[in-house]
């Protein structure tokens, strides 16, 4: 199971966009979520980690994996955001 970090995952919205964008890039994933964590669990992607925190950037979303950064250096990742529509 790969675990990310989502700080800027604040709603149901947000848990939605971020699901959606996984499910795009690994079809068959299973895809877990605690919002209150911030934690986005994924098992059965059949991609690797960088794949799939790339699709939760993309959706707009700064993601890091738990413990550890994602293949990018939070400097680069996408810019920290209160959420996706409850600002």
């Amino acid at each position: 199971m790969k675990t990310f970090e989502v700080n800027d995952m604040t709603c149901g919205h947000c848990v939605g966009a971020i699901t959606k964008a996984i499910k795009a890039a690994a079809p068959h994933a299973e895809v877990h979520t605690d919002l209150a964590r911030h934690r986005v669990m994924i098992d059965r992607a059949g991609v690797d980690s960088i794949q799939l925190g790339k699709a939760i950037k993309d959706a707009g979303f700064t993601p890091v994996v738990f413990g550890d950064v994602i293949g990018i250096s939070s400097k680069h990742a996408a810019p920290a955001r209160s959420g996706c529509c409850c600002g």
